[in-house]
């Protein structure tokens, strides 16, 4: 269908038109490969919250930890668009004990005061793209570096940063990602399957949204997310040689800490797009079990990193498009599991 019809009825305090601001600021969340690997419902008083693992990259992905990752930052969305309206989102983690994909229950009975953090959060949503392409010198204020450990700490998570005599054992570790993955033909399969796709594909990465292509210069090893029709840079436009990088990590592994640490990855995006700030992923680090080890000692060995942001002052770039909602929501029941 091209246009998201309206649901049958209310949710809760919401109403149907209200409802659907709630699922398209949903589906606005981040996921791997802009893969959307998720499903909603709706009842009369709740919406519920499905992974859909099977829409994830499967190579790059085989423990689902993306897709919870991504589920967790669309369930953030939807909370902040709940509360943005007036309501209390009341919100249950895995409701079902013998359905994994089921990843929230969240009910919309109670009214609640709207402060301003989270209209700005919701602001946000619209101003929050994953940016590919060379960002400038400008460091990132140490006032908005506590704000965004804050705003990770919320979603029981934790934001670590690297010291700089790291950095230097961090490109070598995404060199290393980058070469295992790309000698596996597997890989490289799903790779072109979900990058360099036409401007206004409904999923996978545009080469309209990629960077500029990867050059010999370049001190860090980068993914080439057009297919290879990206733009070529402009001159004394190089990528950053010490990029402002943080790990959202937790203490525990699996499904549950997933969806908090992409809850705590999309309040910081949006903390951070907030304040002008723009970011990207080092996905391969996490990716590779070897480097993803690596990366674990790095950070002190205790906590189990989930994703690898790339932050810093960047520029417009275009949105990368979503499934409409009448293709991802069941209106007036719970979706399949």
């Amino acid at each position: 269908m091209n246009a998201d019809p309206l649901p049958s009825g209310a949710v809760g305090r919401l109403d149907r038109d209200q409802v659907v601001q709630v699922l398209r600021a949903a589906v606005a969340a981040p996921s791997l490969h802009n893969s959307q690997p998720w499903r909603f419902g709706t009842t009369a008083s709740s919406f519920e919250v499905f992974a859909d693992p099977e829409r994830g990259p499967r190579i790059c992905d085989p423990d689902d930890r993306a897709v919870y990752l991504a589920c967790g930052a669309a369930l953030l969305n939807l909370r902040l668009m709940v509360s943005n309206l007036g309501v209390h989102p009341d919100v249950r983690l895995f409701p079902d004990a013998a359905d994994p994909s089921h990843v929230a229950s969240v009910s919309c009975r109670q009214p609640a005061h709207v402060d301003p953090m989270t209209r700005r959060l919701v602001a946000a949503i619209a101003l929050r793209h994953t940016y590919r392409r060379p960002m400038l010198d400008s460091r990132v204020p140490d006032l908005l570096r506590a704000a965004l450990r804050d705003a990770a700490r919320e979603e029981h998570a934790w934001l670590v940063g690297f010291p700089e005599e790291q950095l230097s054992q961090l490109r070598t570790l995404v060199g290393e990602a980058h070469r295992l993955q790309h000698a596996d033909p597997a890989f490289v399969q799903e790779w072109r399957s979900w990058t360099g796709r036409p401007a206004g594909s409904p999923d996978g990465v545009p080469a309209t949204a990629a960077g500029p292509l990867p050059e010999q210069q370049d001190v860090w090893v980068l993914r080439d997310f057009s297919g290879g029709n990206g733009v070529v840079r402009a001159p004394g436009r190089d990528f950053e040689s010490d990029p402002y990088l943080l790990c959202v990590a937790t203490f525990v592994e699996g499904p549950h800490a997933q969806v908090q640490a992409g809850a705590a990855l999309q309040r910081v995006l949006l903390r951070a797009a907030a304040d002008g700030v723009t970011a990207s992923f080092l996905s391969q680090l996490i990716e590779v079990p070897s480097t993803c080890r690596e990366l674990r000692r790095l950070i002190g060995g205790a906590l189990r990193p989930q994703v690898v942001l790339r932050l810093g002052y960047g520029g417009q770039t275009p949105a990368t498009a979503r499934r409409p909602v009448a293709d991802v929501v069941d209106f007036g029941g719970p979706a399949a599991g």
